[in-house]
Order: structure tokens, then sequence, then C-alpha cells
């Protein structure tokens, strides 16, 4: 035998030459060996660039000519196209093909793979190897171990013994056991299905033994799709049982899918489920349907509410199998950069099927389906959309207290804002235009009394929206340039003007309903009454703010007195009761809305008179970290018609504190606090006793180990708003830490006025970086029945291999 243990200088050609090839032997070897990385064998050379070189450090560099060995010992290292390798000695025999690395061996590949070993040996064709006590830990923090593996065929790589986790090692105590792990004989990887299959297998949790497994299967943790079972789930309702849902996913191409899934309640039967989604280049749509022929409608009659007990999920009497169903379909596509086009749209065979059997994606209160065109560019903004509103909700059809039959078309709504990019006489212009035609099929209108099972209706109060067709172009200008004096004083001068273009076309239950209004009101709409109108709105106004610094020792505050003078005519065509109001029936006066401009919330009203808002912003900042805010103030009508005093179809104004000269008083204060601790105080006040009209209160605290919420609402009596009663509301929230990741909540809201726990909840949790449970109890009640429905709900989630239990939304409504 003839040995030569040379310098790495002198054999750098030669040490080239060989280490490419060991290098590219165990690069395979670490690479197929872990099943987290579906891939053929042919994808490592493919991760190496063409052209690239290695580079080789070792201590020693042996080349032995009479057994054709090349070996590098000591503090070897490999790099070779952003692979690494890392061992205390690498050898490689050119006459048997084979390449063996020792001593804490570790291979780092270009995505971020690590395999550890404390011996490697494998052929230089990839095909075949052997491992001892291998680790592998995968970029998506995926961990297998196993007392040794072996490669057999280049496609099936087999762990003896070994070990799956997606839960970091504790860093602490390395040797403790995981939250989760499956130990099995085998586990097998196939790189040509992508699937790890398990056998004679104990899954363990916090180290004790579950359930025993005899053989399964799971894809690779990488393969993001792929067809077969998903995770089921399961959960409760009191109308409906218990519900055991079992989805099975169709990878049917990379750019489409199908999941089908099939629903089992103990109490309605079979629901079935299917959704197809399909991605493009610029866009995707999905489409699903469901189903079900419940088998015990009569389970959500409801006797209190409902003459006959009939509601729209019960049916009909003598229907025993009552077919419900529904089909919904979304979709966005990007026409180019700046304009998207899309559509969410719901059919269903009544209106309440999606919510009461929590279809995915179509189980909101109130769904809104609509088609829109969208455009953004700078400080340009289009969106024109078609729109319908579904209220799901018991009540039958044709029942008074309906909501859902008396929603409109809208056909369709525009709104576009432009911002010019340069100056106007040294100030900023703005254009908004918006645009909307409405059609509704059932007059909506509300009574004096509130609505009562079996009680006649009586006394129209409000029409909310007309039986028949609407519609309104609207165009506003705005510019305003503010100037700062040497005294620090703030002018900001404003101009304004609007325009409106207006038609109705009422159904004569709709002029009669008006009619019945105008006489409660004593007001004569006859000679107001039109189909169609042109009216604008003209401002001029001036605001100045004078912010002023304080500084003391540990603190500085901002005080920032503010007044606004607007002048402008009065609002046209109110009065009369003669103009629909569809879009600004929400009003809320109070420290947001006293510096707004046009107080109202949509574009059917228009602020006019003369009017002035005056009154101050606060706030300071402490050097413990502690912060405090404050807004207070008052509005005047100066001259003019108050077109908060002037009633529409709704008496949106009424009862809000402006529908007089001088308003009701609002403020606002509030304070935060490093520890955690923050509250506020928000309320609307009489100008003359300073009664309270409007209040809300909320404290909250966010610290470990607890956090607590508290809120109480409460508004004054609105009769001509259609409240007749006051209303007082309280929640609370509690969650409290009880270890590291464990943790209890709970929630509450509590009427007063109506002495009902509207809702309530309780849950129990754990989470880490690798599991998470979630249990759930909630009750909701009915306010004018005090009927409850109960939901039962738990959570299982295991990273990288799905998730067991009820569906999230249900568990995430008490918290």
């Amino acid at each position: 035998m003839r040995e030569a243990a040379l310098r790495s200088h002198r054999q750098a050609g030669l040490a080239r030459l060989y280490s490419a090839s060991a290098l590219a032997c165990l690069l395979a070897c670490g690479v197929l060996t872990a099943p987290a990385l579906a891939q053929d064998v042919t994808d490592v050379a493919t991760k190496v660039p063409s052209g690239s070189q290695m580079l080789l450090a070792a201590d020693t560099l042996v080349y032995n000519n009479d057994n054709q060995t090349v070996t590098a010992i000591g503090g070897v290292q490999i790099d070779y196209g952003g692979n690494k390798l890392v061992a205390q000695r690498v050898v490689y025999d050119r006459n048997t093909k084979r390449l063996v690395a020792s001593g804490n061996v570790e291979i780092v590949n270009s995505d971020g793979t690590k395999i550890n070993s404390q011996h490697i040996d494998i052929t230089d064709d990839f095909a075949d190897g052997f491992v001892n006590a291998l680790r592998v830990e995968t970029p998506e923090k995926a961990y297998f171990a196993a007392e040794s593996a072996e490669r057999m065929g280049g496609v099936l790589t087999t762990f003896h013994n070994g070990v799956y986790t997606a839960c970091e090692p504790c860093e602490d105590k390395p040797d403790k056991a995981p939250t989760w792990r499956i130990k099995a004989r085998k586990i097998i990887w196939n790189g040509e299905k992508k699937t790890v299959r398990f056998e004679n297998a104990n899954f363990e949790f916090f180290g004790f033994p579950l359930a025993y497994l005899p053989a399964f299967e799971i894809a690779d943790p990488t393969v993001k799709r792929k067809s077969g079972f998903l995770i089921p789930s399961i959960g409760y309702n009191n109308r409906l049982g218990v519900g055991v849902k079992v989805p099975y996913y169709f990878a049917l191409s990379p750019t489409y899918d199908l999941t089908v899934t099939g629903s089992g309640y103990t109490k309605q039967g079979f629901l079935g489920e299917a959704e197809w989604r399909q991605r493009f280049n610029n866009g995707q749509y999905t489409l699903k349907l469901a189903g079900i022929n419940q088998q015990d409608p009569g389970a959500f009659r409801d006797f209190a509410a409902f003459p006959g007990g009939y509601n729209v999920n019960s049916g009909p009497a003598g229907d025993p199998n009552k077919f419900r169903g529904m089909m919904g379909t979304k979709g966005q596509f990007a026409i180019n950069p700046r304009w998207d086009f899309g559509w969410d749209i719901l059919l269903q065979t009544d209106k309440n099927f999606s919510r009461t059997y929590t279809i995915e994606g179509y189980n909101d209160a109130v769904h809104q389906s609509s088609v829109y065109l969208t455009g953004l560019n700078d400080r340009n903004y289009f969106d024109v959309r078609a729109m319908r509103f579904q209220v799901q909700e018991n009540t039958p059809d044709g029942n008074v207290a309906s909501r859902s039959d008396k929603q409109p078309w809208v056909l369709p709504s525009l709104d576009y804002a432009y911002i010019p990019d340069m100056s106007v006489a040294g100030g900023q212009l703005s254009f908004n235009v918006n645009a909307r035609v409405i059609r509704r099929d059932d007059l909506d209108q509300a009574y004096f009394v509130p609505y009562q099972p079996n009680a006649p209706d009586s006394g129209v109060q409000r029409v909310r929206g007309i039986e028949g067709e609407s519609g309104r172009l609207t165009a506003e200008a705005e510019w305003k340039r503010t100037f700062t004096t040497d005294g620090g004083l703030q002018l900001t001068p404003l101009l304004a003007l609007q325009g409106d273009v207006d038609y109705l076309n009422a159904s004569s239950s709709s002029l009669a309903a008006i009619d019945a209004m105008a006489a409660d009101h004593r007001i004569d709409t006859t000679a107001d009454m039109r189909s169609s109108f042109a009216r604008y709105m003209a401002t001029a106004g001036l605001e100045m703010r004078w912010p002023v610094l304080f500084s003391m020792t540990g603190s500085s505050h901002i005080v920032e007195p503010m007044a606004q003078v607007f002048m402008r005519p009065n609002e046209q065509y109110v009065g009369g009761l003669a103009v629909p109001n569809e879009d600004a029936q929400s009003f809320v006066f109070d420290a947001t809305t006293l510096f707004e401009r046009d107080k109202f919330s949509g574009y059917d009203r228009v602020e006019g008179g003369s009017r002035a808002n005056v009154g101050f912003r606060y706030s300071g900042a402490y050097d413990n970290g502690w912060g405090t805010n404050a807004i207070f103030g008052q509005s005047y009508q100066l001259g003019g018609r108050n077109s908060f005093d002037s009633p529409d179809l709704v008496n949106a104004g009424a009862d809000s504190g402006l529908e007089t000269s001088t308003s009701d008083y609002v403020g606002l204060i509030g304070f935060s606090s490093p520890s955690g601790f923050s509250g506020s105080f928000s309320g609307r006040f009489d100008e003359q006793t300073f009664e309270v009209r409007r209040a809300e209160v909320k404290a909250a605290y966010s610290g470990l180990p607890v956090s607590l919420s508290a809120k109480y609402a409460f508004i004054q009596a609105q009769p001509l708003y259609g409240f007749t009663t006051d209303r007082h509301e309280v929640t609370l929230g509690a969650s409290t830490h009880l270890a590291e990741n464990w943790r209890v909540f709970g929630t509450g809201t509590y009427d007063l006025q109506q002495s009902v726990l509207v809702k309530d909840g309780v849950g129990f949790a754990y989470n880490d970086s690798c599991f998470t449970y979630l249990m759930t109890y909630s009750e909701s009640r009915d306010i004018n029945t005090k009927e409850v429905s109960q939901n039962v709900g738990f959570n299982l989630s295991f990273r990288t291999l799905g998730d067991f239990g009820s569906s999230q939304s249900s568990i995430d409504s008490i918290q």
C-alpha cells in the first residue's frame, strides 16, 4: 500500500474533483432521506447553478492510491452551490462508488433543510443508502428522527423506529417530550406519490400515549395540494343536534380543485356541500352548492314569536321533509394594474339557510350580493356596483317584522373621487361624484308601537324605504387652504358646491304611507310631491384652530381651541316628506362628528342653513408613559332652516341633539397607561339641564395574567326615530392565563331595560407553536321572545396535520 498525506494546496485540482462527487452524494442523501421535501433525485442538480465552484476546507486531505479513496479529516466544510456540509470525516471510495461521512454530520440544503446524523453511507447514484441516528429539520419547522434510515430504488425512504412532530424542541430542556408527536415502527416516504405513511404508530400527547394507529397516511408537509380526506369537524346546536362534517379534497389540477363535504346532523339529517375553485393568472373564482332534506323542520318552530309557530326554517304544516339549499359564487379579476372586476352572489331556497347551517363564506347576518368594477390610480378612485342586501332571519315572508322582504335592489351605485396633483390657488381641490338607482318591491315602514305578536298594525311612524324606484346623481367640489399666522393660529377657508338631480316613481301604497305620516306630522305634502327635481347646496366656511403647547415637569399638553363657521342656503325639498332618504338614515351626533361640515351620513340629505361648531381638543403625554385626550364642544344654528329639525321619511335628525338652535353638548375623555389599563367616557348632554342623553363608558386592562374589558351604553328614548324606551346595555369580558399556554375567557351582554341576558359565553383554550385547543359554550336570546339558542364548539389544531372540531366562526363568536 502506498499512502500520501498531502496538504490541500498541493492537491487542489484532485480535491475539487472528488469532493464535488462526494458533496453531490451527500446532498442527495440529505435531500432524499427527508420526507418533508417531496422531490425527485434529479431535483438536486437543479439546486446547484451551472458553473458553481465547490469550496472545501479541512485540516487534512488524505489520498490512498492503492484503495482508491479520498479522505478529508478534521473540521470538514464543503460549500457547493449554496449547499453546505459539515463533518469530522468524509471518505469517498472510487471502487464501490460509496461515500461515508461521519462525526457530527450536518447538511444544510440550499432551501434551508437541515439533516443531522453521526453516520451517512450512500451510493453515488443516489439510489441506495443507509443513515444512522438521523434527525431532519425542514424549513417549515417539521421534525423527523429515527434510529436508522435507508433509501431503496431512488423512490422509497424508510425510517426505522421513527418520530415525527411539528413542535420545536425546548431549548432549556431538549429531552422534554413535545406537545405532540407520532412514534412509528416504520415511517415510509414515497417520493413519487408525495406521501408519508406511518405503520404501527402511537400518537403521544404531552408524552403520554393517546391513541394507537395501526397504519395511516398523510401528504408530505410541503405538498400544498393533494387529493384525500381533510380533517373532520364536529359541533352542536340545539336545533340541529350534534353535527359531524367530513370533507374530501380533489386536487384536479394546479389551477383548479374541488372539495366535497358531507355533514350529518342528529336532528336534521344529511347536508351535502361542494365547492369548486379555479385560479387564473389575473384572478380567481369559487362556486359553492349546498343542500339538505330536513328530517325535523318542527325543531325550528317558535310559537311565541310567530302565529302558528312556523318560520322560514320549519316549513309549512304537514311538510316533514323540507328541502333547503343554496348556490354561492365569488370572484375577483384584475383587468389591469388599475382596474378590478368581481362579484359575490348568493342564491338560496329561503333567506336563512346559509346562516342556519353555517355555510362558510355565506353565513353572515346580512349578506351583500354584488357585482362590481373598481379602479384606483394615484388620487383617483372609481367604483360602480350592483347590490342586493339579504337579511338572513327566521321571520316568515310577509310578517310585519320581516326585514329581508323590504331590502332593495341597488342598480347601480357609483362613487368617483378625484384630487388633482397640482394645488389650486394654493389650496387643495377635490371632486366627488355619487349616483344610485334603487328599486324595492315591498314598502318598508315602521310603526309607533314596537311589533308584538298578534297585535294589529297601527300608526305609520316612518317610511324607511318606498315601494317603487328612485334615483339620484350627485356631484360635489370642495376647495380649502390653510394659513398659519405668526402667533400659531391656523385659518382654513373652505368653498364647496354640491348639485343633485333626483327622480322618484313611488307606488300608490308608498304615497298612502307618506300621506299618513304627513297627517301625523300635520304636514301638507300635496303641493310638494314630484317625480323629479334638482337641488344644490353652496357652502362658504372658515375653520380656526389655535394649538397651544404647555410643557411641564414630566409632561406636555396640547390644548387646541377650535371654531368653524359655515354659511349656506336652506336645504331644498325638505319638510314636505317628498324626498326619499335611503343612504342617510343612520345619524349620531357625538364628539367624533362635532366638526364635520356635513353631519349626515349619506348624500340623500344635505346639511343646510348657517351653522357654527365650537369646542376644543386636548392631548397630553407624560414621562411615566400615561396619555390623556379629550374633545368637548357644541354646535349652533346661526340662520336659515335647521336641517335636523326638518322631518324626512325616516325622521333623520329627530332627537339627535341638533334639532334645536343650540345643540346639546358632546364630549369625550380618555386615558391610557403603560401598565395596559385604558378607559374612555363619551356622551351627549342637554344644552340646558346637562342631563345625559347618550353615554358610553369603556374600560379595559390588558396584561398578564388577566385581561378585562367592560362597556356600558345608554341611549335615551328617541320615539320619533323608532325607539320608544331608553336603552341600557352592559358588556363584560375577561380572559386569564392559568399557565404559560392555558387560558380561560368569557363574555356577556345584558340588556338592563329588557332585563335580558342577550348573549353570553365561556371558553377554555391552550395555544403553543404546534398545537391549539379551544372549547366554548355560548347562548343567545331573542329580546322579544326570550327564546334561547345554544351552541357548543371545540377545535383542536395540530400544525401540519390539520384541524378537528367545529367551525372557527362559531368559536370566535363569543370572544
